[in-house]
């Protein structure tokens, strides 16, 4: 018996479809085990937070635990490598920051080839403040303050290839000014109140309260326009034309982890951020929300690379 041709290929076109339905039966199930959650870094710092904010959320709204694991070390290479190890079912995911941006050679892995992009969470929110023992009251008084000074202001940052010893080498690239970066493996605020050090670019969150008490002076906020929570301090940008730098976050998972459950992690995760109650939680830890899907994330976080890779070959950065 011939076949009609259109019943043939409605034929062909439903098995054609059959691939896809078992990953769109995974994402309907999933998840149904706990998740994990590779965290970078230690306990108690801002990403740390922000990742069991999001985990306690989407546990919330999936009905499954999602747990944080902290595999902190080599500016969170080695979280990163374990999730890049890790089979790509939707149960590893990484939480990606800014550092993942930061290309360094020798490295296992290529992160923008091995981590497949779900969602961007937001930016930390970021201030450059000096001691009031510097004279310089504006970013063009510091820039010429240094230079008449060369080499004799100090910045401090929380590490060789950390995002803030980034952003000090970008203002030296874009500046020109001669500064010397003070590494620490501690706080270094108590020096900066204590002039030791005399500037540092720092989470608004950790600075503003000296800020407002007049201990420490806010020159400018890393963001490309003014912020609500320090109105009167100008963006970098105003003075050093096209200066932007922020500290961000969101979910990455190992190439390959089934589209379905991709998207619908970056559906879950953007909808905790349009919950007022979660927001306001993130804002009050001097974090912006800044939702993205993968596509656009994935271009953003290409964008960042490139960016922060100028940098580093400018400065000669080598991890530690």
């Amino acid at each position: 018996m011939k076949l009609p041709r259109r019943y043939f290929l409605h034929l062909a076109a439903g098995a054609a479809a059959l691939p896809t339905l078992p990953g769109i039966a995974r994402a309907l199930d999933y998840p149904t085990r706990p998740v994990h959650i590779i965290v970078g870094f230690p306990a108690g710092y801002a990403s740390d937070i922000v990742a069991r904010l999001v985990g306690q959320s989407l546990s919330e709204r999936l009905g499954r635990q999602f747990v944080v694991e902290n595999r902190p070390g080599a500016s969170s290479n080695i979280g990163t490598e374990i999730v890049v190890r890790a089979p790509p079912d939707g149960y590893t995911l990484l939480e990606v920051t800014s550092a993942n941006a930061q290309v360094y050679p020798n490295l296992n892995f290529n992160f923008i080839r091995d981590i497949a992009p779900v969602a961007c969470i937001g930016r930390t929110l970021f201030v450059m403040v000096v001691n009031p023992s510097v004279p310089a009251k504006t970013i063009p008084e510091f820039i010429a303050h240094a230079k008449a000074n060369p080499g004799k202001i100090n910045y401090a940052s929380p590490g060789v290839g950390s995002t803030l010893h980034l952003m000090g080498e970008l203002f030296k690239m874009m500046t020109g000014v001669d500064w010397v970066h003070v590494p620490y493996r501690a706080s270094f605020v108590p020096d900066l109140l204590g002039g030791q050090v005399q500037a540092a670019f720092t989470p608004i969150s950790q600075t503003i309260g000296p800020i407002r008490e007049g201990k420490l002076r806010a020159l400018a906020v890393t963001t490309a326009a003014r912020l609500d929570l320090l109105p009167d301090t100008p963006a970098l940008g105003e003075s050093v034309t096209g200066y932007e730098a922020s500290g961000w976050q969101g979910i990455g998972v190992p190439k390959n982890t089934p589209s379905e459950i991709v998207e619908r992690l970056s559906k879950e995760i953007n909808a905790v951020f349009a919950d007022p109650l979660a927001k306001a939680r993130l804002v009050s830890l001097g974090f912006e929300p800044m939702p993205m899907p993968p596509a656009e994330f994935g271009k953003f976080i290409a964008d960042e690379t490139e960016k922060w890779a100028k940098v580093i070959k400018f400065a000669n950065i080598k991890p530690e």
